[in-house]
């Protein structure tokens, strides 16, 4: 399975980001709370990812902080959608009828698109605005249909980690209604995961000098 260059994802990422900085309404950008610079660390420690084999965990066992959020177009999130996800294309990502759900400290919001690109912009647009919370699915459907629904067989001389990795996402393809396959060999779990949770907003200080 070809695994996503860190490098080359963090350049797609830095390159447009003048770009959607600019498009953002000068009204919405007074009130700014994050600067670009902490902006810019969050984006080269890669923290705003969540993998697909997380949000595979998190959706099997119907964890209710999870909420996925689609950035397509209506069309393509009508013709194909991850279970339980919302609708909010891209260009409607700063719509005030939006904001309780991007900005909030109860829920996940998982961003997702075909790849990653979409979803990061709607992740560098809501966290410009200071909100939090608001991640985005590691290389979109894309890696998701790669990893979770066509999972790639491990050789035999794979170690059971990898037998293991490869049972549970056949095990989550399953219980999401795809095709039920036996299990390959006798193997442990997946390592545990750390567990995603709400951060609470940081109470901004007035006045003072």
């Amino acid at each position: 399975m070809q695994k996503i260059n860190p490098r080359i994802l963090l350049a797609v990422i830095l390159i447009p980001m003048g770009l959607i900085i600019a498009m953002v309404p000068e009204d919405a950008t007074s009130n700014r709370k994050v600067s670009a610079e902490e902006i810019l660390q969050e984006i080269a420690s890669g923290s705003q990812f969540v993998s697909p084999d997380e949000v595979a965990g998190m959706l099997v066992e119907n964890n209710p902080v999870l909420q996925l959020i689609d950035v397509r177009s209506s069309n393509e999130y009508e013709n194909f959608s991850l279970p339980g996800a919302v609708n909010i294309p891209l260009t409607d990502i700063l719509s005030p009828e939006w904001r309780d759900i991007l900005d909030q400290d109860v829920k996940i919001n998982i961003f997702y698109s075909n790849g990653s690109v979409h979803a990061n912009e709607a992740w560098l647009l809501t966290r410009q605005q200071g909100y939090i919370n608001n991640y985005v699915l590691q290389g979109g459907l894309n890696y998701w249909m790669e990893a979770i629904v066509n999972p790639e067989p491990p050789s035999d001389l794979s170690p059971n980690e990898e037998f293991a990795r490869y049972d549970f996402r056949r095990a989550v393809n399953s219980a999401l209604g795809g095709e039920t396959v036996e299990r390959t060999a006798e193997a442990p779990p997946p390592p545990a995961m750390p567990a995603i949770r709400p951060r609470e907003r940081t109470p901004v200080v007035q006045g003072g000098c």
